[in-house]
């Protein structure tokens, strides 16, 4: 049965948008655990555009199923995921001109000795890639634990062959993951209308998904957005 991470960024972009105390994102944390979270995910950027540093480790201190951090592969990022210990490190590409991640991280030999530095102070790490048999290769070559396919390409398209496409080139991904034993993520763009078809695909163990979760909440409440995308990843 696939699992459910649930992004919690934005709850604290609405807070960062007064720079107050309000919403709270580890009010938002217990919520979605209780209502089916498996994980709960944050992006602590190199800006703190949104999540902040205090919130990672209060959330260290509160989440009860996992918490995994989405983090830039850089120095400070590492030294900060190595002190506070998530669950699991997500290595993305970012910019800081960008609005959104907007694709999958470009594997090199840099990663390498990230990699491994973070494994060895006993955090899974997993990266957020395209469905490229290459970025895959590398993956595995830099022993990680873990794989999220970048599905902002499917999330965007509008035809049907070309979303069909695309959801081959992710059952290909999904297929060549798996093969080398490592755990497949899938998160980007997913809501709940383009959710229904990746959840066909087999293989795939957890979704990470915030935005769409979060912009229903805003009408129908955080509990009830988290149970009914819940329901469709299982």
């Amino acid at each position: 049965m696939a699992e459910l991470g649930v992004n919690i960024d934005h709850i604290a972009t609405l807070r960062q948008a007064r720079l107050g105390i309000d919403p709270e994102p580890v009010y938002a944390a217990a919520i979605a655990e209780q209502n089916g979270a498996d994980q709960i995910t944050v992006h602590l950027r190199e800006d703190r555009r949104h999540i902040q540093l205090r919130d990672v480790k209060l959330l260290r201190q509160t989440v009860q199923t996992r918490l995994n951090l989405e983090m830039a592969a850089t120095e400070e990022m590492v030294s900060i995921a190595q002190t506070i210990k998530p669950d699991t490190v997500t290595l993305v590409p970012e910019k800081r001109e960008e609005l959104t991640t907007e694709g999958g991280l470009k594997l090199s030999e840099h990663y390498r000795s990230m990699i491994k530095n973070l494994k060895e102070s006993g955090i899974e790490v997993s990266v957020f890639i395209e469905p490229d048999p290459k970025m895959i290769k590398l993956a595995i070559k830099y022993d990680v634990d873990a794989v999220e396919i970048h599905t902002g390409a499917y999330s965007n398209l509008k035809n049907s062959k070309e979303i069909e496409a695309e959801l081959q080139r992710i059952e290909k991904a999904v297929k060549m993951i798996s093969a080398a034993n490592l755990r497949v993520v899938a998160g980007h763009g997913l809501n709940y209308h383009n959710i229904k078809k990746i959840v066909e695909i087999e293989g795939i163990e957890e979704y990470n998904i915030g935005h769409s979760i979060i912009c229903r909440a805003v009408f129908s409440g955080l509990a009830e957005a988290v149970y009914s995308m819940k329901l469709l990843v299982e």
